[in-house]
């Protein structure tokens, strides 16, 4: 089986490691809000989650690991 394995210890030059290694400043976004949905919690929810909750309880028991 052929493996390519990088070295665990990387060795660069001064000038990298300095432009590595330096602080970046960033401006956030201000006066924008995000529009506000409300959600509501639905039978349709409900029985999604149970579905979805059966199935992962099928597929758990035949992995193979």
């Amino acid at each position: 089986m052929k493996q390519d394995v990088m070295p665990s210890i990387v060795r660069m030059d001064q000038e990298t490691l300095k432009k590595l290694t330096t602080e970046v400043k960033e401006t956030v976004a201000t006066g924008y809000a995000l529009p506000v949905t409300k959600s509501r919690f639905t039978s349709v929810n409900l029985w999604n989650i149970n579905r979805n909750w059966k199935q992962t309880a099928r597929f758990a028991g035949k992995r193979v690991f």
